[in-house]
């Protein structure tokens, strides 16, 4: 992994600079959960701003970020919407490259 795939926070070695500190929220079972792969996370400090930035957005119930996997789990509460997931994650200095398999 080069240091051009790291966001702001690791260093160069992919370790993180950053407080990983975070809420998790279980999926709602009423809600709509899809699964998406998202490239360049590779630390605590990316697992939090995506759950932030995620979950910040409307609609969305909850977020479960798995950076190892590279995937992002959103469950929301109508369908999702694409393009909006796709354009903050990559506002926050990931790529969302599709739905995950």
């Amino acid at each position: 992994m080069s240091s051009e795939t790291l966001s702001s926070c690791c260093t160069p070695g992919g370790s993180c600079s950053a407080d990983t500190s975070q809420a998790t929220t279980a999926a709602p079972a009423d809600g709509h959960t899809t699964v998406y792969a998202v490239a360049g996370m590779s630390c605590g400090h990316c697992e939090a701003t995506l759950t932030k930035v995620v979950g910040g957005l409307d609609g969305v119930l909850s977020v479960d970020v798995d950076v190892a996997a590279g995937r992002v789990t959103v469950t929301t509460a109508g369908a999702p919407d694409d393009a909006l997931l796709a354009e903050v994650i990559d506002e926050a200095g990931y790529e969302l490259t599709g739905r995950a398999a």
